[in-house]
């Protein structure tokens, strides 16, 4: 979070923290860019009007560091020429202060679920060695190829991604569970 006004960057930390995120607070532009240099974030909330390295700076070094990374401009003085300056620059999103809690939580949890998304691709759109008997992936990263350790998918996803995989059923087996379940049912064992 990066505003120069204490009460924003204490409010939305306190309300953004309060829902089980972890949050870096900047008082101006200059140390946001100084933070962005050093750590890897998935959102920035940033105010627009700052000096001497406003929103709009901010917003381009964090895509310039990482374009995955989501940023919300955030301003009191919205107008066309701001937002279109957001837009062109790639901003996820557009708030105008004052905004409520429940409004910043659900443009915060947008952000992120597209950020979990982009995440998602990218680990789709690598080719990865994966076992034809047990699915596990072989994770060559950083080693000779061929030498990495295997893992279940939903670790490497969870470990490497970063991205939480939840469990399902296909049509085809559930039809086959549902089955086994009915003659385990009809056909009790000794």
């Amino acid at each position: 979070m990066v505003d120069d006004d204490p009460l924003i960057v204490a409010a939305v930390d306190s309300d953004i923290e309060e829902k089980g995120y972890g949050v870096t607070t900047a008082d101006n532009g200059e140390k946001a860019i100084e933070c962005l240099n050093g750590s890897s974030f998935d959102l920035v909330i940033t105010d627009l009007i700052m000096t001497p390295v406003n929103g709009i700076a901010v917003l381009r070094k964090a895509k310039e560091i990482n374009p995955d990374t989501a940023v919300i401009i955030l301003t009191g003085f919205g107008d066309m020429t701001s937002a279109i300056d957001a837009l062109r620059f790639d901003a996820d999103d557009y708030l105008l202060k004052p905004c409520e809690p429940e409004e910043m939580f659900f443009r915060v949890s947008r952000c992120l679920e597209k950020v979990e998304l982009k995440r998602k691709i990218k680990v789709y759109e690598n080719i990865l060695p994966v076992c034809c008997v047990c699915k596990k992936i072989r994770d060559d990263s950083g080693r000779e190829p061929g030498t990495g350790a295997w893992m279940a998918i939903e670790d490497y996803m969870l470990h490497k991604a970063r991205v939480a995989v939840t469990s399902t059923y296909c049509p085809g087996c559930l039809k086959k569970a549902t089955e086994e379940i009915d003659q385990q049912i009809k056909c009790p064992g000794p």
